[in-house]
């Protein structure tokens, strides 16, 4: 997965601000350990994630770029 320099200087900011969202700052953590080329698993032991969540973070960054990591970038499923 390839993230650009400033993708990552947004992804690296996001992670260590104190006032970023815990769920924000998970799946720009996770972002940023997948672009190292590591495997789902990896990821999921490093950051103490389940798979699922790697996955699906992943996948939202893959789909939607830095807005898919946002609640309001996350599509709820319907009723």
């Amino acid at each position: 997965m390839s993230v650009t320099d400033a993708q990552r200087a947004v992804l690296e900011d996001r992670a260590r601000r104190r006032s970023t969202a815990q769920a924000l700052d998970q799946r720009s953590q996770i972002v940023l350990v997948c672009a190292e080329a590591h495997s789902i698993l990896e990821v999921s032991r490093r950051l103490n994630a389940a798979a699922d969540t790697v996955r699906t973070g992943r996948r939202r960054f893959i789909e939607r770029g830095l807005d898919g990591l946002s609640d309001e970038g996350h599509a709820s499923p319907s009723p």
